[in-house]
């Protein structure tokens, strides 16, 4: 980062009665017509458009209290400040790492769009971000999750569907509450999964997974239904769609049923998935596509993972070990 400077002072941008900033007219419209181009034309999610939003509004009040009036008098020099001010609230480095790249995406945009001849982003060095290998489950202790809902009991039969479906094919809770019953081929073994930004994907049904939704199918889901009930896979015991909290919830459960010692989250799952089908042998692009990563990066941090456990088993095993 360049040398720090003084923070500006805090007049330029009042604060309207929900006590967000009201930015200069110029400096707001760029914003809107940002979040419109990756709603419209980016098929974005709403919670990705509201982190965006609040991150560039954050943005604006700052460069707005420095006296900017439109997004080309910004210079690098503002935005270095906004940084250093993010720092010495104690932000986060994951925080700060994503409020920049937020950043760096809508000052493309607004070179693209001629709204700016440059991109003050170009020459900004942002905190260092060490992403952290994923926790994952072990077979055994997938098994004994699994294992932990109730078979005679049409919520416990819902419940071993949706966690043999999570760990079968790597699905987020918000893609596992979506799902609908078209979106299930049992006949040819796949699943239709919409993801982040609305995208498309086929991801390959295990035959646990498929045995346990047959079953629920067969006999639960037909207790679950009631008079509006739609064609929403899973269901609610008021015959809706099961909300993400919910899948959060059960998974909660049936992991403190099964004894499971470290807290388990339905992503634990998804990280499990595709750690135990790297230890496999799988390939990382086939990995990749079934969880839905637009970047091969994202995916790659599933290697570490079994670089350690490789490292692990080799200091426990190996004569010239690390054992102790």
């Amino acid at each position: 980062m360049p040398a720090r400077r003084t923070s500006p002072a805090s007049s330029g941008a009042s604060e309207d009665s929900r006590g967000r900033a009201e930015l200069p007219p110029d400096l707001a419209e760029d914003i809107d017509a940002f979040l419109a181009f990756l709603e419209l034309e980016k098929g974005s999610s709403r919670n990705t458009l509201a982190a965006y939003e609040r991150d560039l509004q954050q943005c604006a009040a700052f460069v707005a209290r420095a006296g900017a009036r439109r997004w080309k008098d910004v210079g690098s020099a503002t935005l270095t400040d906004w940084l250093y001010a993010l720092t010495e609230q104690g932000m986060s480095v994951a925080s700060m790492a994503r409020k920049l790249s937020a950043l760096r995406t809508f000052c493309r945009h607004l070179v693209r769009e001629g709204r700016r001849p440059d991109d003050p982003t170009e020459l900004l060095t942002g905190p260092k971000l060490r992403r952290r290998a994923p926790d994952t489950l072990n077979v055994r202790d997938v098994a004994r999750l699994l294992d932990a809902p109730t078979p005679t009991d049409h919520y416990g039969v819902r419940d071993r569907a949706i966690l043999e479906l999570a760990y079968s094919s790597g699905l987020r809770a918000s893609e596992l509450s979506s799902l609908t019953l078209t979106q299930v081929d049992l006949d040819n073994g796949f699943v239709r999964v919409f993801g982040k930004g609305s995208k498309e994907r086929i991801v390959p049904l295990g035959d646990s997974a498929k045995r346990a939704i047959e079953t629920y199918l067969g006999s639960a889901r037909a207790k679950l239904v009631r008079a509006r009930t739609g064609s929403a896979l899973f269901l609610s015991d008021r015959g809706q769609a099961i909300s993400r909290k919910t899948i959060w919830a059960l998974v909660k459960k049936h992991a403190a049923r099964a004894g499971l010692e470290k807290p388990v989250k339905t992503h634990l799952l998804r990280h499990s998935f595709a750690t135990h089908l790297l230890s496999g042998g799988a390939d990382l692009r086939a990995i990749q596509e079934m969880l839905g990563h637009a970047s091969i990066t994202t995916t790659q941090i599933y290697t570490a993972v079994e670089s350690q456990r490789l490292i692990s088993e080799h200091d426990k095993f190996h004569p010239r070990g690390r054992r102790k």
